[in-house]
């Protein structure tokens, strides 16, 4: 049986058989998601321009 440890704990779980894989539950599955929701996992750079409403669409 393969063991890993979850990303979330570091607690040890298995692949086989686990719904949840790779995480050892439905709560830390649930905690990386939120993570990844409210924008905590981001790589570093700079930000992206933004247009606002007064500029125009580049016409093609």
């Amino acid at each position: 049986m393969t063991t890993i440890k979850c990303p979330q704990c570091r607690k040890e779980t298995t692949l086989e058989g686990n719904p949840n894989r790779p995480f050892c539950s439905e709560r830390c599955k649930l905690i990386d998601l939120g993570t990844w929701a409210t924008e905590g996992y981001r790589f570093p750079g700079e930000k992206a321009p933004t247009r606002s409403d007064d500029e125009e669409e580049p016409s093609e």
